[in-house]
């Protein structure tokens, strides 16, 4: 079988990374094929939601520990369909998924980080974020939303935010989506060629392909300036879908297995109570 062991680390993001250097169609740390992902993914899958259960069974047991998926990534990129087919694999009751938009009136009145903090996820829960607080020096940067002096301040401040996330007991999973144009275009008139995905068609997508140049620009500071030790950003290239669907399941289990999870002991007598059903 195919390994996947050297996924994670070849798509960590590293001092001097250039984005204008990234291959979307390559496929970091994985010498396989479409079809040898097909044949190694389910026994991943298998993997995640093994261990999926066992944070919601520890956190039962007492354990407040918690893991926090971000997904950033231009429009067609895929985040979807990782929602859909990797943290599909595991169980929905121990999922919060939250697809952060335009901000809503009530949002804007508030601080950024305030619809950020009310969607984190619970302690035993995998919280999946489809865009984030980093939107915030993305989009707000492209479109010159907020004055430079402001955005500019905020790598600092997420950091400290994302800081004081992991010392309470939550591993941040930071995943950086990029995608080709040329696939980009592909994906988009697969939308307006099939009725049935109208509804994922947004107009202003083609407005925000011809500001790639300075998106480019905004994520090579978002990951130059946030990509810590405690929360570092990972790379994945997105025109192979399987591939980044099969990278995203090997982040997910590399950070619950760093975990160290074990199922909490019974707080009941094991033998008393199977002599009591046995008899019931």
């Amino acid at each position: 079988m195919t390994s996947t062991s050297g996924i994670a680390d070849a798509v960590r993001f590293r001092a001097g990374n250039k984005v204008a250097d990234i291959d979307p169609s390559a496929t970091p740390g994985f010498r396989g094929s479409k079809a040898d992902a097909a044949t190694v993914l389910p026994e991943r899958s298998d993997r995640l939601a093994g261990l999926q259960e066992m944070l919601y069974a520890s956190w039962k047991g007492g354990d407040k520990r918690s893991i926090l998926l971000v997904l950033q990534g231009m429009d067609a990129a895929g985040k979807g369909g990782i929602v859909k087919h990797v943290v599909g694999a595991v169980n929905p009751m121990g999922v919060r998924y939250t697809a952060f938009g335009k901000p809503t009136a009530e949002e804007r009145a508030h601080h950024y980080l305030w619809r950020i903090w009310r969607a984190l996820p619970p302690a035993g829960h995998i919280g999946v974020f489809d865009r984030s607080h980093y939107e915030d020096v993305l989009v707000v940067r492209v479109h010159n939303l907020a004055p430079p002096a402001v955005w500019n301040a905020r790598y600092d401040e997420i950091n400290a935010f994302e800081r004081e996330l992991v010392d309470a007991g939550t591993t941040l999973v930071k995943v950086a989506m990029f995608l080709s144009l040329d696939e980009q275009r592909k994906q988009l008139l697969e939308r307006l060629d099939d009725p049935t995905k109208h509804w994922k068609y947004n107009p202003g997508d083609i407005d925000e392909r011809l500001k790639w140049p300075q998106y480019q620009e905004a994520y090579q500071a978002m990951l130059d300036r946030t990509s810590t030790d405690y929360a570092p950003w990972h790379i994945v290239p997105a025109n192979r879908r399987w591939y980044s669907r099969l990278a995203v399941t090997e982040l997910l289990i590399q950070a619950l297995e760093a975990l160290d999870l074990s199922y909490p002991l019974a707080d009941f007598d094991v033998e008393a109570e199977r002599r009591r059903l046995l008899s019931s």
